[in-house]
Order: structure tokens, then sequence, then C-alpha cells
């Protein structure tokens, strides 16, 4: 039995890696490195898996579209016993400037379709996440060309300051430690 699952969002194909939409997914591949790991294919999941830890801590990227995400997630959640309490989603937020991080447990969706379908699928809002500020285009009808565009010198710099940030409180979520690891974030 796992302790923690971590999920990393966005969409599958090279075509999307380092899109805003797809930070989740990057960031979760890019910490896998650091461990070593190697992620496994599974189709009865529609997601890619790996484990650390000890194999306490399950990794997961989904092979699905950003939007479709609850598939995985509840195919995940259900074949490897999972609480939703200890799933982890990684993901992109409008709502939040680019590289600004944020630990926040349980809550809303906040717009974001990935975690609407998530809910939906899963019947549970229950999840932590790590939400990861891609800034807002600043109308809403420009959203969508916004999330799969790449981000700018300027807020790459910002994103890769924000995974330095979200690394040094890696241990921190790894072992629950949640409170530490938003005071840390939240005032960094």
């Amino acid at each position: 039995m796992y302790d923690l699952c971590l999920i990393g969002l966005g969409n599958p194909g090279s075509k999307y890696d380092q899109t805003k939409h797809n930070v989740g997914k990057d960031w979760l591949v890019e910490l896998a490195k650091t461990y070593s790991l190697v992620f496994e294919e599974k189709k009865k999941y529609e997601a890619s898996i790996s484990s650390s830890h000890e194999n306490k801590i399950l990794w997961v990227i989904p092979n699905n579209y950003m939007n479709n995400s609850g598939v995985s997630v509840s195919k995940v959640m259900k074949n490897k016993n999972l609480d939703p309490k200890n799933i982890i989603l990684m993901h992109d937020d409008l709502d939040l400037g680019p590289g600004d991080v944020r630990f926040k447990i349980d809550g809303g969706h906040g717009g974001h379709n990935g975690l609407k379908d998530i809910f939906h699928r899963t019947s549970s809002r229950e999840f932590s996440r790590v939400r990861i500020g891609i800034g807002h285009p600043g109308m809403k009808s420009e959203v969508n060309r916004w999330v799969l565009n790449k981000f700018s010198p300027t807020d790459k710099h910002l994103i890769d300051k924000g995974y330095k940030n979200f690394t040094n409180v890696f241990d921190d979520i790894c072992n629950k430690k949640y409170a530490e690891a938003q005071k840390k974030l939240h005032t960094s």
C-alpha cells in the first residue's frame, strides 16, 4: 500500500511538453530524474507509473488529455486502493502569477477542466494539490490559446525559480508535513 501518490497533470505527446498547461507533468518528470525513476506505461491505468521511497510513493503521469485526467486518476485510485487524501495533484493555475507555488488541501476546481474531470469521475475533492502559477492572459477568450503556449523567457525564469522553491519543500510533502511545506512555499 502506498503512503502517497503524486500525479502530474498535462497533455500527452511531445508537442505539449514545456507548455503552460503541462507544467504539473513537466515538474513531476523533472523531479523523477533526481530519483533516477523510470516510468512504465500501464494500459489498464491509462497512465505511466513509477515508485520511490522504498515503494511508499507512487508517481503517475496520466496518458489522456488534460480534460480527461479523471479517467486515469480514477483507475489508479481503484486499482491501487488509494484514498484521495493521499493523492497530490500537480497542475497549472491561472490565478497565480508565473512561478508562484501553493500547496492546497481539498477545495474546488477553480475552473480548471482537468480538476473538474477528476472530481467528477472520482466523486471526491479531497485531493491535495501543488498549484503552479502560469499567470492569466487577461481575457477569458484567450485562455485556451494561453495554456497551450510555451512560457516567455521571463516567465520561464520565474517558473524555474518556483520549481526550485518546490524542490526545497518536497521532503516535507513526502513526509506529509503539509503545514511546514505551506509555510515555506507561501512565504518565499
